[in-house]
């Protein structure tokens, strides 16, 4: 059956984890836009969609009127961003305005036309709760390692949505990333003692040596349900690309799901998988 959505986790799919998608990937992201809609769907903040995909999508020429196609799951989908293209532009500093065409030269990109079009934030006392149970589990396991951020960085993040610990924080080197739990075996055991902790939470493994606390099913089987109410399609229209599929991975509820997906290892692969799909729809 034939395909109208792509959907990608971000890190390790798309991307080095935490680093800008390639040129190559740009590339075929910008190209996927004529063909079908575009859903990264990921744990990450909005700011984070826009440094590690949209930024290089410009960068490589992407138009306002193809980002119409691209679609912002943030949070794993328990927040929801589109670009609004419409364009107003006003005339001799008087209060005449004229609507402009999205097609007309004048339509260019603006950051502030990313719209939200739902969010669901956790509470203060939930953020609390989670905090307290992610960080005393990885004292208690020794795995909470503050001596090694950089400046200005936080091992705990608070996303609205959801609660993410990323072990050597954000802007830690890749190499560093990869090294400090490529097993899941230090991750899972902080999730175990988490949950023992505060069970009326869930806890996901993600990323290089993130964790991403929820409340209960607002995992990204709630994002791709939003997804397919959003864009008005079903399960057997979406082609889903992820790294993390297996029992316990942020993409397996996508999995369950019955979306069709391909498991990748990394952004080459994904790469290689987007050359077919675009040699196909040409």
């Amino acid at each position: 059956m034939k395909k109208t959505v792509l959907a990608f986790d971000i890190d390790q799919t798309l991307n080095i984890a935490k680093t800008p998608i390639t040129e190559e990937i740009a590339d075929l992201l910008i190209a996927c836009l004529d063909h079908y809609e575009i859903c990264p769907i990921s744990g990450q903040k909005f700011d984070q969609f826009l440094i590690q995909i949209v930024n290089p999508m410009l960068e490589r020429g992407v138009k306002p009127t193809q980002l119409e196609h691209l679609h912002l799951f943030v949070a794993q989908g328990t927040q929801y961003y589109r670009y609004n293209n419409t364009t107003t532009k006003k005339y001799g500093g008087g209060p005449i305005s004229i609507e402009v065409s999205k097609d007309h030269p004048f339509a260019k990109y603006d950051e502030s036309k990313w719209e939200q079009v739902y969010s669901f934030p956790l509470t203060d006392e939930q953020v609390k709760n989670i905090t307290f149970a992610i960080e005393t589990a990885a004292k208690e396991l020794g795995f909470w390692e503050e001596d090694k951020l950089q400046k200005g960085d936080e091992i705990i993040e608070n996303r609205l949505s959801q609660v993410t610990f990323s072990a050597l924080g954000q802007k830690a080197g890749t190499e560093e990333k990869y090294a400090w739990d490529p097993d899941c075996k230090k991750r899972n055991q902080i999730v175990k003692r988490a949950k023992e902790l505060a069970p009326e939470f869930d806890y996901e493994v993600g990323g290089t040596t993130s964790i991403n606390a929820i409340t209960p099913g607002m995992n990204k089987q709630f994002g791709m349900n939003k997804l397919l109410k959003e864009l008005g399609v079903k399960k057997s229209d979406i082609l889903y690309f992820g790294d993390m599929t297996q029992p316990g991975g942020n993409d397996y509820p996508v999995v369950q799901m019955g979306i069709d997906t391909i498991t990748v290892r990394s952004h080459e692969d994904t790469a290689f998988a987007l050359r077919g799909i675009l040699g196909v729809s040409d």
